[in-house]
């Protein structure tokens, strides 16, 4: 994608007349302060640049929202600093069963089983608002980041140098100064509706009432996620992290938000599961479950990333993970853009890397919700017989999620393991680094802005000889691993050089 004239105004001039219109800058300013925005933020601070963040509300929502994160989830979380206190507050989900009204089940997927690629469990249930408090005091441990709450985004200005975005505040108008924005402000992103970026719907609309409750007693709950799909009324029943447990209700003709949340309809809900007195109702809301893309991602130097760039329905429980992958993906090409020096079309790759995959997210996800959400009884009946001859013929998946590389970008062309995820040995990222590492024997001279990390390096010993029997796998004496632990190829170390360095635009 090319960019469009950065010198061309995207949205209303900040009104930096106003006599409280205070200016401050920044190399990346990040536009919301959820889980997204705060974990970019801790990316890109801790490879050293200098970051704001602007959130509008003055603290964290302190109701559950996401319930899930994968595995590479957590490798994000563990390189922004997180993950062990994070891991502390979540529950593992050891399965998660498709069933029918009868009971039957229609698909499993055995997620607690097996290695991930990763290092860290598969499946990972969460309660959102104690991760943002983890996310936010790590934030606050950091002298180069920083986050303004209470601060609401009313426009932007970009040039050929930089952004200045407005914000009203408690105390006035304020405006910062930042060489790349990151919108990262949610479903209704106001940053991407100033860069006049429009949403492609891809037809999949349901509203589902969400109960969330505080477990006082889990013996009646079921032990493992579960969807039950019964025609008269699809239902989600999932663990959270926390001492938290949800249900998500479909709404059904002649059902109303109103309604469906009366105290005696909930009564009738929640009967079914013999949970009274087990549970305590925290909240309920009622969500339209959706799936977009932003056609495009990149508008100048405003850089769209989670819900903000996509939506998609839950039941892959792939949302919050694909925004995780969002940041990551830029953090590193960020620094190398502002630190380095290297061309910002390199920042291009981030839709065509990222959209093919959160395409494939989002079609899995409204797969399954097809399979949920199927009311019509005689095609119910059809579906069940189907899934269930196919689970006697196939057997249940096991371990994690399958999802596919990432699209075309920043890879060695003709490489099998170009844009797969490279495996975690023993928390060898942490002694990869933030940015891209090369990994092999005897590494050449360095003359490229990555890391040259040789098989027999002290910081290696725990995973050194797993990498060799790795690389041994790939008959490759090297492999060039990208900031977000995605393998940029394997081969031998100087034709990774020569071909990072072209890939990159960056001679050595």
């Amino acid at each position: 994608m090319t960019p469009p004239d950065a010198s061309q105004p995207e949205a209303s001039q900040p009104d930096a007349s106003q006599p409280d219109a205070i200016a401050s800058e920044t190399d990346v300013l990040i536009i919301g302060g959820g889980p997204v925005g705060i974990v970019g933020a801790l990316l890109l601070a801790r490879a050293g640049l200098r970051v704001r963040v602007a959130e509008k509300e003055a603290d964290i929502y302190p109701l559950p929202r996401a319930a899930h994160i994968d595995h590479e989830a957590m490798r994000v979380l563990q390189a922004a600093g997180v993950a062990d206190e994070v891991l502390a507050t979540t529950r593992e989900a050891a399965r998660y069963d498709f069933v029918n009204k009868s009971g039957d089940v229609l698909m499993r997927f055995e997620t607690g089983q097996g290695q991930t690629l990763s290092g860290w469990p598969a499946s990972n249930m969460i309660h959102q608002p104690s991760i943002e408090r983890i996310f936010r005091d790590a934030l606050d441990r950091i002298p180069n980041a920083g986050l303004h709450t209470q601060w609401t985004f009313t426009g932007f200005t970009q040039d050929a140098a930089g952004v200045t975005a407005a914000f009203t505040t408690p105390h006035g108008n304020r405006s910062i100064r930042a060489r790349y924005v990151l919108a990262c402000d949610g479903a209704n992103s106001p940053s991407r509706h100033a860069a006049n970026i429009a949403m492609h719907d891809l037809g999949f609309d349901e509203s589902w009432l969400v109960v969330d409750t505080i477990i006082k007693d889990a013996s009646p709950l079921p032990d493992c996620n579960l969807q039950l799909c019964d025609p008269l009324r699809p239902t989600t029943c999932v663990q959270m992290g926390q001492g938290r447990h949800r249900w998500e209700f479909m709404l059904m003709p002649g059902d109303t938000p109103d309604t469906i949340q009366h105290p005696d309809k909930i009564a009738e809900l929640m009967a079914p599961w013999e949970v009274d007195g087990a549970v305590d109702i925290e909240r309920m809301a009622v969500y339209r479950f959706g799936a977009k893309l932003a056609r495009h991602w990149r508008q100048g130097r405003i850089l769209l990333a989670g819900d903000a760039a996509h939506l998609m329905p839950p039941f892959a429980g792939q949302g919050l993970c694909s925004g995780l992958r969002d940041v990551a993906n830029l953090a590193w090409k960020l620094a190398l853009v502002l630190q380095q020096g290297v061309d910002d079309a390199l920042l291009d790759s981030y839709q065509r890397e990222r959209e093919p995959h959160v395409q494939a997210v989002i079609d899995l996800g409204i797969t399954l919700g097809q399979v949920v959400c199927m009311t019509d009884p005689e095609a119910a009946a059809m579906r069940d017989a189907q899934l269930i001859s196919q689970r006697r013929k196939n057997g249940d998946a096991a371990g994690a999620l399958a999802l596919p590389p990432l699209g075309n970008g920043v890879f060695r062309t003709d490489d099998a393991q170009a844009g797969n995820l490279v495996p975690q040995f023993a928390r060898s990222d942490e002694v990869f680094g933030p940015g891209p590492c090369l990994i092999c024997e005897t590494p050449p001279p360095p003359d490229l802005p990555i890391n040259y990390l040789a098989l027999n390096d002290p910081q290696l010993e725990h995973s050194a000889a797993a990498l060799k029997r790795w690389l041994a796998e790939q008959k490759a004496e090297a492999v060039l691993v990208r900031g977000d632990k995605y393998i940029f190829g394997v081969g031998e170390a100087r034709d990774l050089s020569a071909a990072f360095a072209q890939a990159i635009d960056c001679k050595p």
